[in-house]
């Protein structure tokens, strides 16, 4: 039986310095739990976004043992949530790339998932060039995870210009995108590509983003939010470090659905 569960978007302004950056989060997730938050979603590299892109190789961890895996199991340990590390570099036996992993830990701080992003960013035009063939080695498999508010999928930043990702997992009741998504491609398709994505499966949809200037002059674009399964912004936070609390509905999801019967339409699968 599904119910009604509060969930929360950790925005950060992360730079080259793990502890630091574990220094940035902590107050952030502990305010999500003050805020009754039972799941905390942290931005893609909450623990690394250095002035390189090769910086998160120096700072991989082995599976199951580093600061930032320690910090997530501490954290949800500490406030008796589920926290959804956005991403953590986990070594991969290769010297030049590691797995982009997004890692879920539950209130007892045991982990309890594993999604190694899937999708791997590629963008050139002017004086941006990104391309992380380079230095991330891409996971294989979707995963989701059942909590009290139903079935969630798990995803990362650019996975989200793909809806057959999210399509692979039947009745969804959340999305999680943990994301940096660039200022440039942000203010183009950030905002049409996660309501898309919550519209077309009639669910709800979670994003933590990394919002500010990074180390090297890079921007990413911020605007954490939920949306709901029509569409709509339930809140929302734009730039800087901070906050997006709101809950997830399961009766909401029920009424869309009962209107809009789109989800029980498909027809290729």
């Amino acid at each position: 039986m599904t119910r009604r569960m509060r969930v929360a978007a950790v925005q950060m302004v992360a730079g080259g310095d793990v502890a630091a950056n574990l220094a940035q989060a902590g107050p952030l997730v502990a305010e999500a739990a003050r805020r009754g938050a039972e799941l905390v979603l942290l931005p893609e590299w909450f623990g690394i976004l250095g002035a390189r892109a090769t910086d998160k190789l120096v700072v991989r961890e082995r599976d199951g043992d580093g600061p930032q895996q320690s910090f997530l199991a501490d954290c949800a340990r500490r406030h008796g949530v589920c926290v959804v590390g956005g991403s953590v570099p986990i070594d991969v036996g290769d010297a030049h790339r590691v797995a982009s992993a997004c890692l879920v830990y539950g209130p007892d701080g045991a982990r309890t998932a594993r999604y190694d992003k899937m999708h791997l960013f590629e963008f050139r035009d002017g004086g941006e060039d990104y391309d992380e063939s380079r230095t991330i080695l891409p996971g294989t498999s979707p995963v989701a995870i059942d909590l009290p508010c139903g079935r969630v999928a798990l995803s990362i930043c650019y996975d989200v210009r793909f809806p057959e990702l999210y399509r692979s997992h039947p009745d969804l009741a959340l999305i999680l995108v943990p994301a940096a998504f660039t200022a440039r491609t942000g203010v183009a398709h950030w905002d049409l590509l996660l309501r898309a994505r919550a519209v077309e499966n009639q669910c709800y949809l979670l994003a933590a983003a990394q919002g500010g200037i990074h180390p090297g002059g890079r921007r990413t674009y911020g605007h954490s939010m939920l949306v709901d399964p029509w569409g709509d912004v339930v809140a929302r936070h734009a730039d800087g470090p901070g906050v997006v609390v709101g809950d997830i509905d399961p009766a909401r999801i029920a009424e869309i659905r009962t209107k809009l019967p789109a989800v029980f339409h498909r027809v290729l699968r």
